[in-house]
């Protein structure tokens, strides 16, 4: 079945701006240049993220706050490498790895990612609908039928272009980091406790917090943004190498920019838990919920609750688009099956239903978390499945040529690598109880 091409794919290469030239039109071809980064964002700040770093503040204060900051700088450095593939062979990370590796690879790499993106689509519902719940005191499993409208904005942004997706995405951006600056100024976190959290510790020498740390690992990186990432920067700069140039830096530093505001935003819900549950002897919220009905007693601001409740249905409701061009790309360059962007995004979105809508009817809301938090192990389990190619063809010199990964980047992408299949032996022997 054929359909309209991914919306990553429409803007021609002979579209992309022209160089610019002083300090003034610098700064304007950098915002011009500007969205992939935003687009990858939202994927480190969507639901799965926050139970994560809510159980980590409320239990252990700012402790873990530099475990938030190694993972997004982890994060950082392969969002860089998927950016110089897209930039440097005009391809994606999909489309290349089927090339480079064949079929079979293709085929079995394809169903991991897209499991990977199911998961993901189950957090952005139960997010939704969870917020829904809480501001507006809906059942949970009608929020969770009534995210499917989510996929009617889809098919009206069919044929508009990438441009609009990142307007109405920075948009939500916006939302939820202004959200959270507010409620920080209500609660009031403690500056010098910030910056010694920031620091590595020897917290990690408690198991529970290891297994925190780890989830909060889990939560940070995920497989589809790497797939995204070299897709929607591919079409915006020629194919000369002074253009690859521009557009490694230009392209650096719109992620850069992004993905700071998506460390600031997980900093922000760890630093809020740990000022407004950890410091006033609540060390126990582990629950999105919770901690939702909690924060009006305990700041004695009612909005800090409301101003919770719209960053988590904005944070759902932003990681859906980018979720739905991620799962064109994969399709698309693992199978070379194309399906147009309204009938990608109702399968997926379909598929995510099921579980979710049966998780809330036979175990109700309390269930949310449990959910949220194996959408996260699935998701940390797959990772290494995307980084392991992604690694490989960065370092190619027939692929890459000047451009290709240096040493110091590859060794570091290598020890994360390990990092993340250490962790996952811990979630896999934490989830079956290994003694």
């Amino acid at each position: 079945m054929h359909g309209s091409p991914p919306v990553a794919d429409r803007r021609p290469v002979s579209s992309a701006p022209r160089p610019v030239r002083g300090h003034r039109r610098r700064y304007l071809g950098v915002l011009r240049y500007a969205g992939p980064g935003l687009l990858v964002s939202v994927g480190y700040m969507d639901p799965g993220n926050w139970a994560t770093d809510i159980e980590a503040g409320s239990h252990y204060g700012y402790a873990l706050l530099f475990v938030v900051l190694l993972s997004g700088l982890a994060a950082m450095q392969l969002q860089s490498l998927s950016m110089r593939l897209g930039i440097v062979t005009g391809q994606d990370l999909a489309r290349l790895t089927r090339a480079r590796y064949g079929r079979a690879a293709a085929w079995f790499l394809w169903p991991i990612a897209e499991i990977a993106m199911i998961a993901t689509d189950i957090a952005e519902v139960l997010g939704s609908a969870l917020a829904l719940q809480l501001l507006f005191g809906l059942p949970l499993w009608i929020g969770v039928l009534v995210t499917v409208f989510d996929t009617l904005l889809i098919l009206g942004l069919r044929g508009k272009g990438i441009g609009r997706v990142e307007t109405i995405t920075l948009g939500l951006v916006a939302t939820i980091t202004l959200c959270f600056v507010i409620q920080l100024l209500l609660v009031h976190p403690d500056p010098a406790q910030v910056a010694a959290g920031l620091l590595p510790s020897d917290v990690l020498s408690d198991p529970r917090a290891l297994y925190v740390a780890i989830g909060i690992i889990g939560a940070t990186v995920m497989p589809h943004n790497l797939y995204l990432h070299s897709s929607v920067v591919r079409s915006r700069f020629g194919r000369s190498d002074s253009a690859k140039d521009r557009g490694l830096r230009f392209a650096t530093i719109d992620m850069l920019a992004a993905l700071g505001l998506a460390i600031f935003v997980n900093a922000a819900i760890l630093a809020l838990a740990a000022a407004a549950f950890h410091a006033t002897g609540h060390h126990g919220v582990t629950d999105i919920a919770e901690a939702y009905r909690l924060l009006t007693p305990l700041t004695g601001a009612r909005a800090a609750a409301i101003l919770f409740g719209v960053a988590l249905l904005a944070s759902g409701q932003s990681a859906t688009f980018t979720g739905t061009i991620a799962g064109q790309v994969v399709l698309e360059g693992f199978t070379s099956f194309r399906l147009a962007a309204w009938q990608r995004r109702a399968i997926t979105r379909g598929l995510a239903l099921i579980p979710a809508l049966i998780g809330v009817l036979l175990f109700g809301s309390h269930a949310t978390g449990t959910m949220l938090i194996l959408t996260q192990v699935v998701l940390s389990i797959a990772l290494p499945f995307t980084v392991y190619p992604l690694i490989r063809l960065t370092g190619a010199p027939d692929l890459m040529g000047r451009h290709v990964a240096g040493m110091p980047a590859k060794s570091v992408a290598w020890s994360l690598l390990l990092l993340i299949v250490a962790a996952d032996i811990c979630l896999l022997r934490e989830a079956i109880a290994i003694p």
